[in-house]
């Protein structure tokens, strides 16, 4: 058998990471692309909101092209979809096989990116697929990886802004998922052994915003946790 050509969804925080250094081990993965979802209006990352100039740092230090889908804010399913599958008829196009993705448990999602790939005769690759979370994130650590809290729901304020650690994670509500599989926090990594350079920023302002959200949330850009009417999180902002 000859080698599954990739793309690889990366948000730029720990799981993507994580996942992806188990791709870059595998012989029998070729990752054309780095694909991220960014939010037209702000240049930022979807729903992370990470500055496109550090997520480009990123992909350099990695050393694989990115490829950014440009959303507006908050788009409706239809959009997304719509726009998702012209982008996938394309690397379908380019001789691509597969889609590889950093979830780690939530079915609905994993069923939802696998019916959407196979609408265009693509497969997925879940690298992280029932690992237990509090042994990821262990692991994630003790590989010397670093990862810094941009995002947060509005209860986990206290941690927005702080760097990944065992006792950031020993702290967590036990109904916080280790690894905020549930939309709880996102992140940024900047460090580690996929990057040949550690990514440089400064720590800025911190702000609360509120998004509405729809019944069923299905897409990177949405929070997989979230529930109709008003969602609220907090982001702190990173600067080159």
């Amino acid at each position: 058998m000859g080698k599954k050509v990739c793309i690889f969804n990366w948000s730029g925080g720990k799981d993507s990471t994580l996942a992806l250094h188990y791709a870059l081990q595998d012989p029998m993965l070729e990752i054309r692309y780095l694909v991220t979802t960014v939010t037209e209006q702000y240049n930022r990352i979807s729903m992370h909101g990470v500055r496109e100039a550090l997520l480009i740092k990123q992909a350099e230090s990695i050393g694989i092209p990115l490829y950014q889908i440009r959303l507006g804010e908050m788009p409706d399913m239809e959009t997304y979809d719509n726009t998702m599958h012209t982008h996938l008829n394309k690397f379908k196009a380019e001789g691509i096989t597969h889609s590889i993705f950093g979830d780690i448990f939530l079915e609905d999602l994993r069923k939802y990116r696998e019916s959407n790939l196979a609408e265009i005769g693509l497969e997925a690759i879940f690298p992280l697929w029932h690992k237990d979370t509090r042994n990821l994130i262990r692991e994630f650590i003790n590989l010397n990886y670093k990862t810094i809290v941009v995002c947060t729901q509005d209860n986990l304020k206290d941690i927005c802004g702080k760097i990944i650690s065992e006792d950031l994670i020993d702290q967590l509500p036990p109904e916080i998922d280790p690894c905020g599989e549930n939309g709880e926090f996102h992140t940024f990594a900047f460090e580690g052994p996929i990057f040949k350079a550690k990514i440089d920023f400064s720590v800025g302002e911190q702000v609360f915003r509120t998004y509405r959200s729809p019944a069923k949330n299905t897409s990177q850009h949405d929070d997989p946790c979230a529930k109709p009417g008003l969602s609220g999180f907090w982001y702190t902002d990173l600067v080159e």
